[in-house]
């Protein structure tokens, strides 16, 4: 028999049923419960406007992140909390006769932050979130922090700028606390003792709780659809409106979301945010990996998305990939035969098809530390700086020991049917000192590794180009002698056959 989905919402426990497992948040949100503040732009978590923010206990303590509404299936909301801009205002009292906004809101209004007001709420909600992770001790907003927050929201009319200006302003006015430990209560109320199983019209949503429940489940239920973020599978939904039968939903396994450090790697489960799991991996990595953690996606999606869920989706312009194959990452793939693990190239056969049986899941990714003598750089190339798939994603790894060039790993993505290494171009300037002759050896080399297809984001001509490019910013960023800081370097990876990226 079904069991109803429970989540909180404005100041009540509620329960769901009767509706399809696909059916998501922003659809509940404005159809069945008529709370229409959150919008409905582009059902596909690009432009913002459906930002709510979801709470949920981890370990024993209520995170709160901003997602988008769109690409959220109610199941996957049981046992947690959703907050929309109705929730936002303190109600009217005795002594206050109207609604007092809350100080995002009124800092909004004082600074002339709407217009047409369609993508307002996404924005309040953004600006909530930002909100709630400070107190009064924390020092000024950089403009940084209040991009990233935003990073995930689109406006026509404003130009942003007095967006940006309600973002300082709020934190000038009375302060409002929310207060967690009621949440907390709330949320622990409303935590299974055993695995959800919601099904409507013979389509089950499954969401085991452990490591053996997942592994079972895969087993009993092999065609079942994986649901991690639902950042892409969302997507099947509101814009191919395919039928995904069963589904089989990763992120109450606790296994899956844990960080670990062993033997100089960090192993970072497959339920680990992507949020999380860039935060984590840029603790070792800042430098390399700081601009690509901004850059991918915006915050909502890194939120929701999962680092597990991007290598299993495989996709060939995926950003995370070409690092971690660069690095020598190792994929750790579970199922009813046991635990088995393989180099993350190898887990990719060709387009959309992986080593991947059909009772396995990805359980993990294992990334090696730093080491040393290691030299290592990522580039994206985009049109857009934020929330953009890349044109051509690099990655490059080497050990420099006394000026020679050994252990040398390049991964592209963008370039080839699946993230792939430039074999010719790391066995050119693999165990030769690294100067302009090995430079030159590997840009020529880098030609016969790929064959890129022109698309909507660039011309072959342009990819292959670029990527020659980055070789050498690599190069100037990296050769022993008198290394040029990356500002200098820039122009060297936009040079191009097309105006701009």
């Amino acid at each position: 028999m079904s069991e109803p989905i429970r989540y909180f919402y404005r100041n009540q426990i509620r329960q769901l049923e009767n509706h399809a497992p696909t059916r998501t948040l922003l659809q509940h949100l404005r159809e069945d419960l008529h709370c229409t503040g959150t919008k409905e732009g582009c059902a596909e978590g690009d432009c913002g406007a459906c930002t709510v923010v979801v709470g949920e206990l981890k370990n024993g303590k209520v995170e709160m992140k901003s997602v988008n509404a769109c690409l959220q299936f109610m199941p996957a909301m049981d046992g947690k909390a959703i907050f929309t801009v109705e929730d936002l205002q303190s109600p009217a009292t005795t002594a206050q006769m109207t609604p007092q906004l809350h100080p995002v809101q009124q800092a909004m209004v004082e600074c002339h932050g709407s217009q047409c007001g369609f993508c307002t709420p996404g924005f309040v909600m953004s600006l909530w979130d930002l909100y709630l992770q400070r107190d009064a001790a924390s020092p000024p907003l950089q403009r940084k922090q209040i991009d990233i927050a935003l990073s995930g929201n689109l406006c026509r009319c404003t130009g942003y700028r007095p967006i940006i200006d309600a973002a300082h302003r709020m934190e000038e006015l009375p302060r409002h606390e929310f207060d967690t430990a009621a949440l907390a209560a709330t949320l622990h109320s409303l935590q299974r003792e055993t695995a959800l199983d919601y099904a409507h019209q013979g389509q089950h949503f499954f969401a085991p709780r452990n490591l053996q429940e997942l592994v079972q489940l895969r087993q009993a239920h092999p065609q079942a659809c994986l649901l991690a973020g639902g950042t892409d599978v969302g997507l099947w939904v509101t814009k191919q409106f395919r039928d995904l039968g069963d589904l089989i939903y990763l992120g109450q396994v606790a296994e899956l979301h844990a960080l670990t450090v062993q033997d100089d790697m960090l192993e970072i489960g497959a339920a680990v945010s992507l949020d999380d799991a860039y935060r984590a991996i840029c603790r070792y990595y800042p430098k390399e990996l700081q601009e690509l953690w901004q850059r991918f996606a915006s915050l909502p999606i890194r939120h929701a998305g999962t680092l597990g869920g991007n290598v299993a989706n495989g996709s060939p312009i995926g950003d995370s990939m070409p690092w971690l194959i660069a690095l020598g990452s190792t994929v750790v793939l579970q199922g009813s035969a046991g635990r088995r693990e393989l180099p993350l190239e190898d887990f990719y056969l060709a387009y959309q098809k992986k080593d991947l049986r059909a009772d396995e899941i990805v359980a993990s990714v294992r990334i090696p530390l730093p080491r040393a003598t290691q030299i290592f750089r990522t580039y994206k190339l985009a049109k857009r700086f934020d929330q953009d798939i890349s044109a051509v994603c690099a990655a490059f790894s080497a050990q420099l020991q006394n000026g020679v060039l050994q252990q040398v790993r390049i991964a592209f993505g963008g370039m080839a049917a699946t993230p792939k290494r430039a074999t010719l171009t790391e066995a050119a300037m693999e165990g030769q000192a690294w100067s302009e002759t090995t430079l030159q050896a590997g840009i020529h080399a880098l030609a016969q590794d790929y064959a890129p297809l022109s698309d909507m984001r660039a011309s072959s001509t342009y990819r292959v180009q670029t990527a020659q490019n980055l070789l050498r910013r690599y190069w100037l960023e990296t050769r022993p002698e008198s290394p040029l800081p990356a500002s200098a370097v820039n122009a060297f990876a936009c040079t191009g056959t097309e105006e701009s990226v």
